[in-house]
């Protein structure tokens, strides 16, 4: 409503000028200056009603520069007044104005040396070279499913995770793949369907398909190859992601509010208007990991052969086994896995979900990918993970511990201006990127928000090469978890290699299992979770 109140207000200061001025010829001594006050705020309310590089202040005029004041204060009133974070999350005010910054093409270099406590535990660094290189930019791609798939992909290192159309706004989905599109990277549709708004500026999308199947399901909410086939066709769509589970609500299945939900979003979704729109937490075309492997090469086949991988954060240990030993039972594999983790955000969910269900994603990523180096998988099958990446550093963080690629859906919001108002739920997002409300939404200007995607991405990919030259490597395939430092303990340091002993390949297959997992592979059975 406070956008409502705002536009009152700025309506109010027209009418009260246009009085004034029509009782000119009966002024009051004050008359003067109360027109010196009341113009300058009028042309200030009409400017940012006008102005396309703020939504708040498109949203809010005049109301709206009340928060860039508070921003502007010292760091510690804008601890206390603005934020909520405290200074040990990552996703700090801090994290979102390095965004901003490189999302705007502003400087984002700081003074003063070190932002952070280096000698808390848990923090982390690069070791640099002697002999620094200079990256090619060419070295900031991976292929994905060249040695099965009839037409494989060449993603970026960085790209947009799922974020589906509901969840955010149509004018926040064209402004992610306008910027996709500029910046030569993927675009994931989540798991809402694909809509005319992934396919407007021809960006290379990843099409999510979730529990619910929208945009290629019957009318009894299960999967239809025909529909599938229909619009896998597409150039855009570049490879298929099967959604086992997010990290933020794992277990749950997908929430869409009635509060966000339109006509338009009924009907690409083909469901009933009036109600919280629920996903089923589990898959009803298939109920094993077989059935995952079959469903995975049916999707493949359907697409003409693009790649097709599935995603999860993992949770019994030994379900992943068991997806592992019916890989190696059947024969079939998926072209990459994008592993989730129990930290990653929302718009929606239960608090106990957020907080406590799931594996976190640095774990979850080690265990992947260590047991597939251990079944000898390793090199078939491409990792993709998600979950707070933002800066370069935490990219390459996670290239060391066995990613070949990432995504990110926080500082892609972050670029498109979202101040994590946290009303993502409520459908009264200030800023219009999670709001289907067209008074909000509105405030959301594409192009300028498309520039600031490419921009950041740019910016990410440039910092993720520098950093690589630093350490004094030419390709990061060069880089492993020996050159990631932590501090674990008060005067002790460990790389990341030691935190994680590498498996060697095959050790699986020869029964060389680490003691901790020896359990639950004995646990686990392909044919079933």
């Amino acid at each position: 409503m406070t956008e409502i109140w705002s536009r009152q207000i700025f309506l109010s200061l027209f009418l009260i000028l246009f009085g004034l001025t029509a009782l000119e010829g009966y002024y009051h001594p004050l008359f003067y200056s109360a027109l010196f006050l009341l113009v300058p705020t009028f042309l200030l309310g009409l400017y940012d009603m006008l102005q396309k590089g703020h939504a708040v202040l498109r949203n809010y005029p005049l109301l709206g520069h009340f928060r860039y004041i508070l921003e502007s204060v010292r760091p510690e009133i804008r601890q206390y007044f603005i934020d909520s974070d405290t200074d040990e999350n990552p996703f700090s005010r801090e994290m979102r104005s390095l965004v901003y910054q490189r999302a705007k093409g502003q400087r984002d270099t700081v003074p003063f040396g070190t932002q952070l406590d280096v000698n808390a535990l848990g923090y982390e660094w690069i070791g640099h070279s002697l002999n620094p290189k200079k990256v090619e930019l060419k070295n900031a791609r991976v292929v994905i499913g060249e040695s099965r798939c009839s037409k494989p992909y060449s993603a970026s290192l960085f790209n947009i995770s799922a974020m589906s159309y509901g969840s955010l706004s149509r004018n926040a989905v064209l402004a992610l793949n306008s910027g996709a599109k500029i910046g030569d990277f993927y675009h994931n549709t989540g798991e809402g369907g694909l809509t005319p708004y992934h396919l407007r500026y021809k960006a290379d999308l990843v099409w999510e398909i979730g529990t619910s199947y929208f945009g290629c399901r019957t009318k009894e909410g299960k999967f239809s190859p025909d529909f599938f086939k229909e619009k896998a066709a597409k150039e855009e769509i570049k490879m298929i992601e099967i959604k086992l589970s997010q990290g933020a609500k794992p277990g749950h299945g997908g929430l869409l509010p009635k509060a966000k939900l339109t006509q338009e979003i009924a009907e690409i979704r083909g469901v009933e208007m009036g109600h919280d729109v629920h996903s089923p937490a589990a898959h009803s075309a298939f109920a094993s990991p077989i059935g995952l492997l079959e469903f995975v090469t049916q999707l493949r086949e359907l697409s003409g052969g693009k790649p097709v991988g599935f995603k999860l954060c993992l949770g019994h240990p030994q379900e992943w086994f068991a997806i592992v030993k019916a890989m190696l039972q059947t024969k079939l594999v998926p072209d990459f896995i994008t592993v989730d983790g129990g930290e990653g955000g929302t718009g929606a969910a239960p608090l106990e979900f957020s907080n406590y269900v799931g594996m976190p994603s640095t774990e979850g990523l080690v265990l992947v990918h260590q047991t597939l180096r251990g079944v000898g998988l390793r090199k078939k099958i491409k990792i993709n993970t998600s979950s707070k990446v933002v800066t370069a550093f935490h990219l390459l963080q996670k290239l060391a511990l066995g990613a070949d690629f990432t995504c990110s859906a926080r500082a892609m919001m972050f670029a498109l201006g979202c101040i994590q108002a946290l009303r993502c739920n409520t459908n009264n997002c200030p800023t219009g990127v999670a709001s289907q409300n067209p008074k909000l939404y509105g405030g959301l200007v594409i192009d300028d928000k498309a520039r600031r995607v490419a921009n950041f991405h740019r910016k990410t990919i440039e910092g993720v090469l520098e950093l690589l030259g630093a350490a004094g490597f030419s390709s990061p395939s060069e880089l492993g978890p020996q050159h990631i430092f932590r501090r674990t303990a008060v005067g002790k340091v460990q790389s990341l290699a030691e935190i994680y002993p590498r498996i060697e390949e095959n050790a699986f297959l020869e029964n060389e299992i680490p003691a901790q997992w020896q359990k639950f592979w004995k646990e686990a059975s392909a044919e079933r979770f």
